[in-house]
């Protein structure tokens, strides 16, 4: 029988055993997980890899856990304040680490460098204010971190640098007031987010337009729920659309979605956002909100237009198909008309027609994972040039009536405003009392002017006419009435009649005499 010997490394140094078979392999466990009597601490329970430490008064780890344990449970105790040394021993198999309901207010920045390889984290119902540095950089394998029911007020973006295998992020029952927009997007995104609960918080508002870039596989788990969010058109729009696309996240808890009404800061009402439009949102609003996320495209004929499939499960091994508006079924490597699908699931519109609008279906099926989604998708094709005319007659006639409207203000200005000349009120004056003057000579003559011969109608450029005042008797009898013949004498005009044609200058001369026509007595 021959002899191995093995070299094998342990904390008191390095030594060489002579072991075959599985006497060796027990040498080397026991060299590893060490063999000294209490491995497993008094105030502990242990169970093969398990290590149970909870509700012990604690205020730091026990120094004697053997190394191979692979998962260390410190909830109910009274750990403070995680540092660097608050884990006595590197223990490189631990993956999951429970330490809730403690009373940790404060993590420093190199607290989990002893145990880098944990893949579940449990920071729940703890005291922790502010997450500022990066404290889990260390944690690279890290997968779910829970940090619910706390005093979190503030997150800054490079808290979570460094978790570039992070799937699950609980945050609910904080104290934040801003959507933590810088796991998405930034030098800091976490790529591998698929779960974020942030709900019962004291968010009030959500950056609608900019989570419309987020791919739809982060966005499906985005849990928003018990928010005192106010009531807002575009967040409804959000919700709507997650909604239709059937994201558990508010499909579950289609009924924890309310809001507050912002005339009513202090909460008294609470609204059902999801059960009925009682916000009233106009269709282009909704619309819109569906164009940022990718639910409607506009397209001009003729353009190039490429419209991707936001699926939930576009990993590796997901096939993607496409179905037109005519019950065409787009596959890719296979170009049908001006359409193509490409293998990640984008389907191209070469030259888009008017006949290509409609609503089109993707459909993502991953065989190895045994699912399948179906998104539907808005296509708008219309006509550039049409619309432009149409545009610009409709500023033409805006224009004209505009400029109508202008010039009739300015006429009425001017009529209101603008003074006559003088002399025009004068003339006008003169022109008035000669029209009074005609109507009272009309009544006193008894020839008509028609009447008249025809070689006196030329010579009548020269009458004169003259009218007597009407007296006023100041006898009692009369009771102040204006007497218009006194003395029962009728007072008729005197007319100056010429029947031999006068030259030039006795008409002027006759026309502008001042010597009054008095009657006979």
């Amino acid at each position: 029988m021959s002899l191995t010997w093995w070299t094998i490394p342990t904390q008191l140094g390095v030594f060489k055993v002579n072991c075959r078979g599985l006497a060796c392999l027990l040498v080397f466990t026991m060299s590893v997980c060490g063999s000294a009597p209490g491995m497993c601490p008094a105030a502990c329970i242990c169970a093969s890899d398990i290590v149970s430490c909870t509700n012990k008064n604690l205020s730091r780890v026990p120094g004697n856990l053997y190394k191979c344990m692979k998962r260390l449970d410190l909830s109910y105790n009274k750990i403070g304040f995680l540092e660097p040394e608050w884990v006595p021993a590197l223990f490189e198999k631990l993956n999951t680490l429970i330490i809730n309901h403690n009373s940790i207010s404060s993590i420093v920045t190199g607290s989990f460098s002893t145990t880098p390889n944990l893949k579940y984290l449990d920071l729940s119902s703890n005291s922790l204010k502010t997450l500022s540095s990066p404290v889990f950089q260390e944690l690279r394998a890290l997968e779910i971190l829970l940090l619910y029911n706390n005093q979190i007020t503030q997150i800054e973006p490079p808290a979570f640098g460094g978790l570039y295998k992070l799937q699950k992020l609980y945050l609910s029952y904080n104290l934040l007031s801003h959507f933590p927009l810088d796991l998405y997007t930034g030098k800091h995104k976490l790529t591998d987010l698929v779960l974020l609960d942030i709900s019962f918080n004291h968010m009030q508002l959500m950056p609608v337009q900019r989570l419309s870039s987020v791919p739809a596989k982060h966005l499906s788990g985005i849990y928003l729920h018990g928010n005192p969010f106010y009531c807002d058109c575009m967040l409804y729009s959000m919700l709507i659309f997650w909604y239709q696309r059937h994201f558990s996240s508010v499909v579950d808890f289609k009924n924890e979605y309310t809001c507050l009404l912002q005339s009513d800061p202090k909460g008294y009402s609470k609204l059902l956002l999801l059960h009925d439009n009682f916000l009233n949102c106009s269709e282009s609003t909704v619309n819109s909100s569906f164009q940022a996320f990718g639910f409607i495209h506009d397209a001009q004929v003729g353009d190039r237009l490429i419209v991707h499939c936001d699926s939930r499960i576009s990993d590796a091994g997901t096939h993607f198909v496409w179905v037109s508006p005519d019950n065409r079924l787009l596959e890719p490597d296979r170009e049908t008309d001006n359409f193509k699908v490409f293998r990640n699931g984008s389907l191209e519109i070469t030259d888009a027609q008017l006949e290509d609008s409609g609503l089109y279906s993707c459909i993502a099926i991953n065989k190895k994972r045994l699912l399948n989604e179906t998104i539907e998708v808005r296509i708008n094709v219309s006509n550039f040039t049409v619309n432009k005319s149409h545009a610009h007659e409709a500023f033409n006639t805006a224009f004209t009536t505009l400029a109508a409207c202008v010039a009739s203000i300015v006429l009425v200005l001017l009529y209101l405003y603008l003074t006559p000349c003088p002399c025009q009120c004068k003339a006008k004056g003169r022109k008035r009392k000669l029209n009074q003057s005609s109507a009272h000579s009309c009544i006193l003559n008894s020839t008509l002017p028609q009447e008249l011969p025809a070689d006196e109608k030329k010579a009548s450029t020269g009458k004169r006419v003259v009218f007597l005042e009407p007296v006023h008797e100041p006898k009692h009898s009369q009771n102040g009435k204006v007497k218009l013949f006194p003395n029962d004498n009728i007072i008729a005009e005197s007319i100056l009649k010429t029947t031999r044609t006068k030259s030039d200058s006795d008409s002027v001369n006759s026309m502008f005499s001042d010597t009054p026509f008095m009657p006979s007595t």
